[in-house]
């Protein structure tokens, strides 16, 4: 297979940016920015996420059973990069982002259009990213979206012309 076209091909897929946060039993929080993401049932309602094999973010969300996709909307390339580093908790923020604690007790950041928290229901380790599905059990809105709301999400294409993922 010729290595540039594949990733040429890879990188046409569109991708948009959520920040993944989970909290474990032991206080541990999680928070890290993720595009490989979509949604896979509508009844019930589950998604299926690729998070890095090695991560800190992938530990806390295998001990937690819970995870909470923050969607980040136009305008937030600043909190997508934010999460592209560890998180810090301090001060009752995470890396500086002001949150609260959902109904798993995942991290729902304050500045994000809209968030749904999932419990983990399967996942696969294969590869450098680990799939995990996850069951909605919550959502976060707190204001209508104007227009489709696929239209309102920060998109990976957002984030520059030599920012990618994939391939």
């Amino acid at each position: 297979m010729d290595a540039d076209k594949k990733k040429m091909a890879l990188r046409m897929i569109p991708y948009g940016i959520y920040v993944l946060t989970a909290k474990a039993g032991d206080g541990e929080v999680a928070a890290a920015t993720v595009n490989w993401v979509t949604q896979t049932s509508f009844d019930p309602p589950l998604v299926a996420i690729g998070v890095k094999a090695d991560s800190g973010a992938y530990a806390i969300l295998k001990k937690s059973g819970n995870f909470a996709l923050n969607f980040l909307g136009k305008g937030q390339q600043g909190a997508a990069f934010t999460f592209f580093k560890p998180a810090a908790v301090e001060d009752g923020k995470i890396s500086g982002k002001i949150y609260s604690e959902g109904s798993t007790g995942s991290p729902v950041l304050a500045s994000a259009p809209a968030c749904v928290e999932f419990k983990v229901v399967e996942s696969g380790e294969r590869g450098d990213h680990h799939i995990v599905v996850g069951e909605a059990v919550d959502v976060h809105a707190e204001a209508a979206i104007d227009g489709r709301p696929d239209d309102a999400i920060l998109h990976m294409r957002d984030l520059g012309d030599n920012v990618f993922y994939g391939g």
